[in-house]
């Protein structure tokens, strides 16, 4: 997903790799985890997939977390949820088919949430897919949670007006990007989609056209959470989602305030992966980042067991890395957001062009811009260290401040005027990008984009820039939730392109056909070798950062990590101290 951070098998299966150099963060209260080793497996034991989930040393029930942020989560409806701070609530009164054991440190497991196990590949083929719903899963209300309701879930991601959550499970199952004209939710309310059937109450079936070897992953998403149809109040329940996760939204007062209380049907015995330590959760809304984070420095009164969402703002940088007393209610790590400078392609034609960029790149200077090394972590692939079967690699070795002569060598001579697009909030950065590339050889005009238009302005296939900044952060730790994504020419539209290299390359989209039906087994280390062979036969975009999550908390807050798969605190060991 291209979100701006505030400053966006049955058993049989099983994939274990290592993605780049790290230290340790046990989730407790202290880390400086910007540059840690990740894995990631799907279970291959049920077991793996049962609860309860192992206990957080040293913690225990009771008490009130509170989160500060300045605005409000866009939506609540599980089906609707797709934004960060969305992502992190939900579960807290969700659960979904799978999800993922995240430690801490890196290390995920993929795991039944709702299901007994991470899916059964029935054919061995990835086009039938079987889900078997665990006992003694409950609602709210007490009843219990079968197939039937998940289903249905599934099926109202298909209306028109839920606008705002992912679709890769409407997608697949209508095997096109229309989903909504393939099959009409409001027209079939009482039957579901073709392909997605529930032969028993305890089993979950999808049935595609083609291969999607990654749906365990895709189905840890939001949208695949049960929702009775009786309950069913269409938009209005972004106000008030009915629950199946260990919390219960009690309040909801948009833009002020929103409390979850204890779901007393939770059963902790059926959860792997949730603990529930508070008896109460809160957001706060309204502190604009600096004034959330100075709230949590002071460390008073009800702010002792709150975090601030926002983190740590950059003029703020300075004083907190200063100050060795807030170290212990500091928490650092990687996030799979990484920065490019993307390069359109329909413009800068020549290859030779884009390759001097990437030469000419100062990456040192563009993260100083951007707010330092706590921000930030250079990079020099399109997959970040947190992908599956992530290998390093720098196609156009320049060090970290550039090669300016290895940029002027491949441009011979020529100066080629390119337009650089830039959000009217990023001058700092414009100005560096502007004066780093001049000196290799280019000549740069910065126009700027209005920030909240500039996603929809560089998405339209007839832009008028030639280079513009861009942000992805993967919705599961695979190559597929990236390089097809952002390169695949196929999905080129007029408007609302993830593509925005505009590449389309015949021999690179058959390779993203071949790999997207292998196991998933097989797929990490393809997936790495396809993104050098993007970057050297393409050079589509200039590699800049990932982002580093940088936040603090209160003095009675423990538990907290930076989750391995969206970037962001983890409330799952989240407790406070009595």
């Amino acid at each position: 997903m291209r979100l701006k951070r505030a400053a966006a098998a049955g058993g049989a299966l099983a994939l274990l790799a290592v993605m780049g150099a790290c230290s340790e963060n046990k989730g407790t209260d202290t880390s400086d985890d910007t540059t840690r080793v990740s894995t990631g497996s799907i279970a291959t034991d049920p077991k793996d997939s049962m609860g309860p989930a192992a206990e957080v040393p040293g913690a225990t029930k009771g008490g009130t977390f509170r989160i500060i942020r300045e605005t409000k989560i866009s939506h609540m409806d599980p089906q609707r949820v797709y934004s960060f701070a969305g992502l992190m609530n939900a579960p807290l009164y969700s659960r979904f088919l799978t999800t993922f054991k995240d430690d801490g440190s890196g290390k995920v497991t993929l795991v039944g949430d709702l299901a007994e196990t991470p899916g059964k590949d029935v054919n061995g083929d990835c086009k039938v897919w079987e889900f078997t719903i665990k006992d003694g899963v409950k609602f709210e209300d007490g009843r219990a949670i079968t197939s039937k309701e998940i289903a249905y879930g599934i099926a109202r991601s298909f209306d028109p007006d839920l606008t705002g959550g992912p679709t890769y499970l409407q997608e697949w199952l209508a095997d096109t990007p229309q989903y909504d004209t393939k099959w009409n939710f409001k027209a079939n309310k009482s039957a579901l989609p073709p392909g997605l059937s529930t032969p028993n109450d305890r089993t979950l079936k999808f049935e595609f056209a083609k291969p999607h070897c990654d749906l365990p992953f895709a189905a840890s998403l939001p949208y695949t959470a049960p929702l009775p149809p009786d309950k069913d109040t269409g938009v209005n329940l972004d106000n008030a989602p009915f629950s199946s996760g260990p919390y219960k939204i009690t309040k909801n007062q948009a833009g002020v305030e929103t409390v979850l209380e204890r779901n007393e049907h939770w059963d902790p015995k059926t959860d792997p992966v949730r603990h529930a330590y508070p008896d109460k959760i809160v957001w706060n809304f309204g502190p604009d980042a600096e004034a959330g984070a100075n709230r949590v420095i002071a460390d008073n009164g009800d702010d002792q067991t709150a975090l601030a969402w926002n983190g740590v703002p950059s003029a703020l940088v300075a004083r907190v890395t200063g100050d060795a007393a807030l170290k212990p209610r500091s928490v650092q790590g990687p996030t799979p957001s990484l920065w490019r400078l993307t390069i359109n392609t329909k413009r800068v034609t020549d290859l030779a062009v884009r390759q001097a960029l990437n030469y000419a790149i100062d990456r040192s200077g563009f993260i100083k811009a951007y707010g330092g090394e706590a921000s930030a972590r250079a990079v020099t692939t399109l997959l970040p260290p947190s992908t599956i079967g992530y290998e390093q690699y720098d196609a156009y070795p320049a060090g970290p401040t550039g090669n300016v002569d290895k940029a002027k060598e491949l441009l011979a001579g020529k100066t080629p005027e390119l337009v650089l697009g830039i959000s009217d909030d990023s001058t700092e950065l414009a100005t560096q990008l502007k004066g780093n590339l001049e000196k290799a050889g280019f000549k740069i005009t910065v126009k700027t984009i209005p920030t909240d238009a500039k996603l929809d302005e560089v998405g339209k296939k007839d832009n008028q820039w030639d280079l513009y900044t861009d942000q992805w952060a993967a919705d599961w730790p695979s190559g597929a939730a990236i390089l097809p994504v952002l390169f695949d020419g196929r999905t080129i539209k007029a408007e609302n392109n993830s593509n925005t290299s505009y590449i389309n390359d015949d021999a690179i989209n058959a390779e993203f056909d071949r790999v997207l039906a292998l196991p998933v087994t097989e797929q990490g280390k393809e997936w790495a070798k396809l993104d050098q062979r993007i970057m050297k036969e393409l050079a589509p975009a200039v590699p800049l950062f990932v982002e580093n999550g940088y936040y603090l908390h209160g003095s009675k807050v423990g538990g907290i990590f930076i989750s391995s798969i969206f970037g962001y605190p983890s409330f799952v060991n989240v407790h406070v101290k009595q």
